[in-house]
């Protein structure tokens, strides 16, 4: 929970089988859905995100960030779980997030000014102007937020801008242009060990010298258009064009990256309709390509350095890589769904052909290139049946598709360029069942039930002489997860509602086939995780709940608290079954329970409208570990902030 409009996990605490580690106090978040991504050292991988129609993922599938997104301007955000592979390729092999930002006002001219004060130096600073003048509706929106992080090193800023233009001349032709710029930059504290647990606001020590830290300026143009041919036929396109530049430091190297990723896609839609009986074919493509400079510098320590928030590190002229990575992903794919009264069936096949091709700039002509190139055709099948408003009854089958990404592939355990060529893709089936349903408006539920079960998983390792920052990844072989996710909402009185997630989670390793390079124990400091360990930083219970009470139209008071139970840290089989230093390896890390409060007032003064709030986030001040890494050096370990206090003034004009 954070204050509205500054972080994801407010958005999406109140969805289950979904977990959020928001261990920086600002944007940099892990992201797993049933499982999948929580191996990822950053962005969110195997799962899809679109922001006004336009996708974030690159062609291997991942996302490196939510940065463009401004939680204070969105409107919704949809989540499908579950491999969605049949639609979204290798990117919805978890599932998928489809957020949508707010439209233009009412008014011809209008906006919002928002200003938020916290904790450890927060502020978030924001203005918006927005208006409708048929057939035009229009946002622009800006924000400026800064924070020192509750951590040593920890500090961050972010200027976001974001323009929307949808514009709708007729009612069969409605298109929607988008501007997104973010420029964001985050200080790395880096994990502790156990030694260092008695100060938890430190950071890792080779963090302040070597001033490791994260930046990332990038530039997003992205157009969606709809048309309607007749009451039988529509179509839709979507195209996009990204560009940016990144830079990531570390104790071994500073790695410079300059990215070019553009995108089409297209998709003609059939609908048939006779009498109760409604047919839907629709068919489509999509192309992706990625163009990545990339090169790395080593880093040199500045015991001398003075804490401050510069870009400014050390660097010597020995260049580690230098290298170029395209990439381009074809998918097509096809869709059907038949509705007849209360019952519904869905079905969708995709293939995906992906291309990797690697130049090395500093290896001869004739050794520069590696390729690795990856296909699958993957589907779903879904069917429900609504007996009443309180019991509709569903179930479906999924495949999932997920190919290493691009950051698994360009972190190469041989050396500084190149491709991990050892990998190969992972591949899911997942079966779920559930039921759903509403009593007067009153209560909604939801009860899933699932199993998935993957071949050739992944594990994370790391290499002696590498540097903290460099994680490796090698497949691991099986692994299956079964779960059970909850969700309730009841409005018990008229000014009185309570919402509750619930998740049960049950992720294991079956077996184990590893290629012989991740078995060199001269080599590898990880040995591979063995058939029956829990997958890492997976709790087996997670549950999240809030109650807002109404006092009257103008104030408003919430409770919220979320739980998680205690989950395994490692994936090195030898740290996992305590055959390591206890001192510096223990495998299970003790969950936590934190309390929330917050308070609003919502008024309309000379007619303008305006809201406060005062938020408290674990207002018990609990001391707890937020995220935990599988890292074979021990500094496995991010803490989560103690007690914090943000307000908000909002005024609509």
């Amino acid at each position: 929970l954070m204050p509205q409009g500054i972080a994801v996990e407010e958005a999406l605490r109140l969805v289950p089988g979904v977990r959020i580690d928001n261990q920086h106090d600002g944007e940099r978040v892990h992201v797993s859905i049933r499982g999948q991504g929580i191996l990822t050292e950053r962005g969110l991988r195997g799962i899809g995100v679109m922001i006004d129609g336009i996708p974030v993922n690159d062609p291997s599938g991942f996302a490196p960030d939510l940065y463009d997104a401004d939680w204070s301007t969105i409107k919704k955000i949809e989540v499908l779980r579950g491999p969605a592979a049949g639609l979204y390729g290798g990117s919805g092999a978890a599932g998928v997030l489809s957020i949508s930002t707010n439209d233009g006002g009412p008014n011809v001219i209008g906006g919002e000014l928002s200003q938020n004060v916290g904790s450890n130096g927060f502020t978030k600073s924001s203005v918006q102007l927005d208006g409708t003048m048929y057939p035009v509706d229009y946002r622009l929106s800006f924000s400026r937020t800064d924070g020192n992080g509750y951590r040593d090193h920890q500090a961050f800023w972010s200027n976001k801008l974001y323009e929307k233009i949808n514009f709708s001349p007729t009612d069969k032709l409605s298109i929607t242009q988008i501007i997104s710029h973010t420029d964001y930059f985050q200080q790395n504290p880096e994990g502790l060990n156990r030694g260092q647990f008695d100060n938890l606001r430190q950071a890792n020590p080779d963090a302040r010298p070597f001033n490791e830290y994260q930046k990332t300026n990038r530039t997003t143009l992205g157009l969606h258009g709809s048309y309607k041919i007749n009451d039988m036929h529509d179509i839709e396109a979507t195209s996009f064009l990204r560009s940016w530049n990144y830079k990531e430091t570390s104790n071994r190297c500073a790695e410079y990256r300059t990215i070019t990723n553009p995108g089409v896609s297209a998709q003609y839609n059939l609908h048939l309709a006779s009498g109760n009986i409604m047919n839907n074919i629709s068919v489509g493509s999509d192309l992706r390509w990625q163009d990545i400079k990339m090169y790395k510098l080593q880093s040199a320590s500045n015991p001398d350095r003075v804490e401050s928030t510069d870009e400014t590190n050390l660097e010597t002229n020995n260049l580690l890589a230098n290298q170029i990575i395209s990439q381009q992903n074809t998918g097509v794919f096809a869709l059907y769904k038949l509705d007849i009264d209360k019952f519904n069936l869905i079905g969708n096949i995709r293939y995906d052909y992906m291309k990797n091709e690697l130049t090395d700039k500093m290896m001869a002509l004739d050794t520069a290139k590696t390729s690795k190139d990856f296909s699958k055709t993957s589907g779903r099948i879904g069917a429900s049946y609504g007996f009443a408003d309180e019991l509709t009854l569903f179930t479906n089958w999924s495949q999932g598709f997920i190919p290493p990404s691009t950051e698994e592939l360009a972190n190469n355990p041989v050396g500084y360029s190149g491709f991990n060529t050892h990998l190969v893709p992972a591949t899911s089936n997942c079966y779920e069942v559930g039921t759903r349903g509403f009593f007067d408006d009153k209560i909604y539920y939801e009860l899933i039930g699932f199993f998935m079960n993957t071949k050739n998983d992944f594990f994370r390792f790391k290499q002696q002489n590498r540097g903290n920052q460099e994680v490796f990844y090698g497949n691991a072989g099986n692994s299956n997860r079964s779960g059970v996710e909850v969700f309730a909402s009841f409005d018990i009185l008229k000014n009185l509602s309570w919402q509750i997630a619930y998740t049960f989670a049950n992720y294991k390793y079956t077996s184990t086939t590893v290629d012989p390079i991740y078995t060199d124990a001269a080599y590898v400091l990880t040995t591979p995780p063995a058939t029956g360990q829990w997958l890492p930083n997976s709790p087996k219970h997670q549950f999240y709940s809030e109650v807002v009470y109404s006092i009257n139209k103008n104030w408003k008071v919430s409770l919220g608290t979320e739980y998680q139970s205690k989950w395994a840290i490692y994936t090195d089989a030898k740290a996992y079954n305590g055959e390591l230093d206890p001192a510096i390896y223990q495998n299970w890390q003790e969950g936590f329970n934190l309390y929330h409060a917050r308070i609003s007032y919502q008024s309309n003064i000379w007619g303008l409208d305006g809201e406060c709030s005062i938020f408290v986030r674990n207002f018990t001040g609990e001391k707890y570990m937020a995220f935990t890494e599988p890292d074979p050096d021990g500094n496995s370990y991010q803490p989560g902030p103690g007690r914090e206090y943000f307000g908000n003034i909002k005024i609509r004009f």
